[in-house]
């Protein structure tokens, strides 16, 4: 979908004939009257009509219109490319238009961002309306919409839903994020179920790179107190002595084949719940949106749980311990039946609430300033300020809920420690706490900040891999 295309239609807005505006426009591109409009004809074209568009603008249009592969348009693909443009243009401006008296004021463009999660003021809403705004009414009819270098680019709602993917496109292995929204667009069309393989297949890798981190997150987690101290070097080095290198990744399997599941069932759970929860048909609002995730992510949490247990065993498994998942799962049930697998499953759902709460305040804060000061021609934030977000809101995330984390993890391996007691939350927490004082709470907490920047950067690199071979579009 391009912004670009309304400006063609400038100067002919109130033609009553579209195809007639559609021959006359495309005579007037046509210079050499070869019967096509080429890359440069249009380039020149818009040019000496006064348009601005942004660079490489023209030959997307071209490529996208240009159903025959001859590098140009002849007017059938022309009027053609332009009336699917200028149906998806008045979708979006019905959407806009709540009241339906064919004009869009500033209290429906609040409201409009506000339905995103992006809350603006009175006056920012009136300064987006007089960018668009031609006759001075305030107020924005369809002519002046469609006149326009599609309005403001940061409020192309469509447009922000696509590019701010957050969830979908970074794994630093913890799967409490608030799941990400579609356009109606990528809904109809498929594209989503596309975009979630490619996050599983991102994920997958990224965890796999970074499995010695996370190995190394969990032993520290467990084993390391004041007085049995774990070093970076000294734990690798144990472990290395202990299984060699291989026993680095030690529950990594596990790690990977529960994002298949665990997306699946927040994707679907987190649709329905919009619908139950959302006051406004088809409308979620931000505190909506934050419950409907965080009640998404606790039902598939509960459904994946029991593998949640196994990855914490077999990865602090001691060489022979385990022959694989299918072993550790019955040795388990054999020796502490069905309730094991639910061990330290409180705290992991509490966990949710700091974690997508922060993660999601945080993201919306970082992505509502990118958009107010530095969106010119587009909401596409480019790779780094993407990465940047997403990486500072998720990090944010962990920090708040890390403690809860940490709990769950020692409640999840108690078991299966000889000598360890069999402790309830509150009780683990204050022995924590007396023995080694609040930061007792952030054991692991080095190994897991150090894989935060490989594991965003593996997993956006085998995203956008993985993006150009299921041939989903930027």
């Amino acid at each position: 979908k391009l912004r670009i295309t309304p400006l063609v239609f400038t100067d002919c807005s109130c033609a009553t004939d579209a195809s007639k505006t559609y021959e006359d426009l495309f005579e007037k591109l046509d210079t050499n009257k070869d019967g096509k409009v080429d890359v440069a004809e249009l380039r020149a074209g818009l040019t000496s009509m006064g348009i601005t568009f942004r660079k490489g603008a023209a030959q997307k249009i071209i490529s996208s219109g240009d159903k025959d592969k001859d590098l140009g348009l002849d007017f059938e693909e022309f009027s053609k490319y332009l009336k699917d443009h200028e149906k998806k243009l008045r979708l979006t401006f019905k959407s806009l238009d709540k009241n339906n008296d064919g004009r869009i004021d500033h209290m429906e463009v609040r409201q409009s961002l506000a339905d995103l999660g992006m809350d603006i003021n009175q006056e920012e809403a009136k300064k987006i309306l007089q960018s668009i705004d031609v006759d001075g009414t305030m107020t924005v009819d369809w002519n002046e919409w469609k006149a326009h270098f599609l309005f403001n680019p940061a409020t192309n709602l469509q447009e922000i839903i696509r590019y701010w993917k957050h969830s979908t496109v970074l794994d630093i292995g913890d799967s409490l994020t608030i799941p990400d929204e579609f356009t109606e667009e990528e809904k109809t069309t498929g594209i989503w179920w596309k975009q979630l393989s490619a996050g599983a297949m991102a994920g997958a890798v990224s965890r796999t790179g970074t499995a010695p981190l996370d190995r190394m997150k969990v032993f520290m987690q467990v084993h390391s107190t004041k007085s049995n101290k774990i070093s970076l070097v000294g734990g690798f080095k144990q472990m290395l002595k202990e299984g060699g290198a291989a026993s680095l990744w030690r529950g990594n399997g596990i790690n990977v084949l529960k994002i298949a599941p665990e997306t699946a069932i927040k994707f679907m759970a987190y649709e329905q719940y919009k619908k139950l929860l959302s006051s406004d048909r088809g409308k979620v609002r931000t505190h909506e949106r934050f419950i409907a995730g965080s009640l998404a992510g606790a039902t598939a949490q509960t459904a994946i749980y029991p593998m949640e247990v196994m990855k914490t065993r077999l990865t602090l498994r001691k060489t022979g311990q385990y022959t694989g998942m299918f072993d550790c799962a019955k040795k388990i049930l054999q020796k502490e039946g069905v309730k094991a697998f639910y061990k330290g499953y409180l705290p992991n759902i509490l966990g949710i609430i700091p974690y997508a709460g922060i993660d999601l305040a945080v993201y919306e804060s970082l992505k509502n300033a990118w958009l107010a000061n530095y969106a010119k021609d587009s909401a596409n934030p480019g790779i780094l300020v993407l990465l940047g977000c997403g990486t500072m809101s998720s990090t944010c995330g962990q920090l708040t809920s890390y403690p809860l984390a940490l709990i769950r993890t020692r409640m999840q391996a108690a078991a299966s420690i000889e000598g360890a007691e069999q402790m309830s939350m509150n009780r683990m927490v204050k022995k924590i706490v007396e023995k080694e004082g609040f930061f007792g709470l952030y054991r692991g907490i080095l190994p897991n900040f150090m894989k935060v920047i490989p594991a965003v950067s593996i997993s956006y690199v085998v995203y956008e891999y993985m993006r150009s071979g299921l041939g989903i579009q930027k």
